[in-house]
């Protein structure tokens, strides 16, 4: 292989141009050009994969793609595979990027194409047939926060399985005690299951604007939700509430040194692992359909919480929660401006105390009559 000038020659010498091996070329030129923009490498090898996917579903390599083989391969991602909304604009993303890749001829992919093989690569996907992104919320409707009343029910089952666990004789009282702090740090903190899940004991530290924190004022969180694939991205979280710290306080001093010293870990594992989503979640579900609540709840239900109360329940600012969760765009944050059960059925009942105040008082001329 020759590079002059950026472009780059298949060795293919006389023999007839091997189609795979120059899509594993352009596949490769992809990558590092992916690892120049900051890509991590799994979004890397999941875009690769999704390329080499369309090619199979389709039966043709990528310079003889068109954009039927396109409405095919997505038609069929939602309408036989039911892939979510999300989902295929994602792939549609993916597939979009490799084409510009392909086709910018700063690489020259295409006059290598068209001398080898006759074509030329094309952009597949246009405004013809990519799924719109017509709103900022992509969640499923069905999902939702707790309201406060649920997530007090929760924390206090959580708790009570401690002692039953206890009462039984039963191991997992640690692990049940655990997870009952994971419920609460992940919405104490507005944190995503996977930030939550990777905190250490050194990410905490105290806030000087708010010293009756103590050592629990802010979270340094290391695994951000990455923008686009790049690098995890690292923010702090100030802490809102008081009783946060001494749950945190009461677990990190009393349960976590029943792991065995030293732990770094906030949440590990009886065998030195990570606290696992699947098992979180499972626990959530058990709890949650012995409480009796309605469906639409999850792990990322303690974030929706955590945003919607403080918004439209305790009135904080939504740039200072933009912030806490680590959103890049306020647009992001602004979903969880929607009024929660609680802050709904607070503001009528005071508009209802408003309207009976009113009616009790008597009116100025009728003051006067008597």
């Amino acid at each position: 292989m020759v590079d002059d000038d950026n472009v780059v020659f298949a060795p293919f010498g006389q023999q007839a141009p091997d189609p795979e091996l120059f899509v594993a070329m352009v596949l490769d030129g992809w990558a590092k050009q992916q690892r120049a923009k900051d890509f991590s490498a799994a979004t890397i090898r999941t875009r690769r994969k999704l390329v080499l996917s369309f090619i199979d579903f389709s039966g043709h390599y990528p310079w003889e793609w068109s954009l039927g083989d396109a409405d095919e391969y997505f038609s069929h991602a939602r309408g036989v595979r039911n892939l979510s909304h999300a989902t295929v604009r994602s792939y549609q993303t993916a597939i979009k990027l490799f084409c510009d890749y392909a086709c910018d001829p700063s690489y020259d992919w295409n006059e290598q194409a068209a001398r080898l093989f006759g074509q030329v690569f094309a952009q597949v996907i246009t405004e013809l047939n990519r799924v719109t992104h017509a709103q900022a919320n992509t969640a499923r409707p069905e999902k939702r926060p707790f309201s406060q009343r649920e997530l007090q029910q929760l924390f206090d089952l959580a708790d009570l399985e401690v002692q039953r666990v206890l009462h039984a004789g039963r191991r997992g009282a640690l692990a049940a005690w655990r997870d009952s702090v994971a419920f609460k740090c992940l919405y104490s903190w507005g944190l995503r299951t996977n930030e939550m899940r990777h905190l250490q004991t050194i990410d905490f530290s105290r806030n000087s604007r708010a010293p009756y924190m103590g050592e629990y004022g802010v979270v340094r969180v290391r695994w951000g939700k990455p923008h686009r694939g790049s690098a995890k991205k690292v923010r702090s979280a100030l802490t809102v509430w008081q009783w946060s710290t001494d749950v945190m306080e009461d677990w990190v001093e009393r349960g976590l040194p029943r792991y065995g010293e030293p732990v770094s870990d906030l949440f590990p594992t009886s065998t030195g692992g990570l606290l696992s989503e699947s098992h979180l979640l499972d626990k959530l579900r058990r709890l949650v359909d012995e409480l009796g609540f309605p469906a639409g709840l999850d792990l990322h239900s303690f974030r929706r919480a955590y945003a919607t109360h403080l918004i439209t329940g305790e009135g904080f600012d939504v740039t200072f929660v933009q912030h806490q969760l680590g959103h890049e765009h306020a647009a992001t944050t602004s979903i969880y401006t929607l009024p929660s059960p609680d802050y709904q059925r607070l503001a009528l009942e005071r508009a209802h105390a408003r309207t009976l105040d009113a009616a009790r008082t008597p009116r100025r001329d009728e003051r006067s009559s008597s």
